[in-house]
């Protein structure tokens, strides 16, 4: 098959946007109050009509815009997550989110908010999932349109974010190896991590257009390569080794990279079709209370989103 680059706004380079702050959205004081007002008065199931939010709503509808027709990420920052209990930070991630998509329920039990933070479990282990862990984490997409993550506390050191632009990557792909993005077209391996049974694995490509123009990414490294232990999963070719190794090659190369390091309040909105996301390795203070800390929600852009 024949490939062509994908033009368009979700196309950008990291070393582009450095000096740029375009991406970012700082929330006013009003926008603040708005938030701890509607977190106060949310009751237990939040939704965009029950989290009112009357002058920061339309600029959750404009994220929701740069997201799905733009470039594919914003950072919201400046959420009052300060003195908040656990239980009303994920009341304000839900909120807020609630106003740029559908919540997705997350993991065997459906929960509508992740918390990322290290268990202490052990990161070559294959069933272990990224958010467990404080290990480095290789460039990769969620499972659904959009992921968001609300820092309420950062490492002692470490967990920076980086993303980067999947469109940009893709088409360097197209330019300097055709016969390696063919190959990304083609059917891939994944693992679930949910067992070693064979409903852990599928396949689907790491590439595929999407209706109405564009292209979908959905790659990610550590879990392509976990796959390897499914009793029916077949080795990689050496077109698929060569076509990982030039992916992991360009995510990581300083053109294409864009890195953000959080601080409490920071709220990062990632299209999942059209960027992939990292994070570094990171020490955690001694103390409990004190130790990193995101929410992570998945999020639908799709006609009749859930709520």
């Amino acid at each position: 098959m024949a490939v062509a680059e994908v033009p368009g706004p979700g196309e950008w380079l990291g070393s582009e946007l450095r000096g740029d702050d375009s991406w970012r959205i700082r929330l006013t004081e009003a926008h603040r109050q708005e938030v701890l007002a509607a977190v106060h008065a949310a009751g237990s199931e939040v939704s965009r009509e029950s989290f009112r939010l009357p002058t920061l709503g339309p600029v959750l509808r404009r994220v929701r815009d740069e997201l799905t027709h733009g470039r594919g990420f914003v950072l919201l920052q400046g959420v009052p997550v300060e003195g908040l209990s656990e239980r009303q930070c994920e009341t304000a991630a839900l909120g807020l989110s609630c106003h740029v998509g559908g919540v997705v329920p997350q993991g065997p039990e459906g929960a509508p908010v992740m918390h990322v933070r290290d268990t202490g479990a052990d990161p070559s282990h294959a069933r272990t999932k990224s958010y467990q862990h404080s290990g480095r984490l290789g460039y990769h997409s969620d499972p659904t349109d959009v992921v968001a993550l609300l820092c309420v506390r950062p490492a002692k050191s470490g967990g920076l974010s980086a993303v980067v632009s999947s469109v940009a990557v893709h088409n360097e792909v197209v330019r300097t190896r055709p016969d390696l993005a063919e190959v990304l077209y083609e059917p891939w391996w994944h693992d679930r991590r949910t067992g070693d049974g064979p409903d852990s694995f599928y396949t689907k490509p790491i590439c595929a257009a999407r209706p109405g123009g564009g292209v979908s990414i959905a790659y990610g490294p550590d879990y392509l390569r976990s796959a390897q232990r499914g009793a029916t999963v077949p080795p990689f070719t050496g077109a698929q080794e060569e076509a990982m190794a030039l992916l992991d090659d360009l995510t990581n190369d300083a053109r294409f990279t864009l890195t953000m390091d959080f601080r409490p309040g920071d709220l990062q909105f990632l299209n999942n079709h059209v960027t992939l996301h990292s994070r570094t390795a990171y020490e955690d203070h001694p103390e409990p209370p004190r130790r990193r800390h995101l929410l992570r929600l998945w999020l639908t852009t799709a006609p009749g989103e859930r709520r």
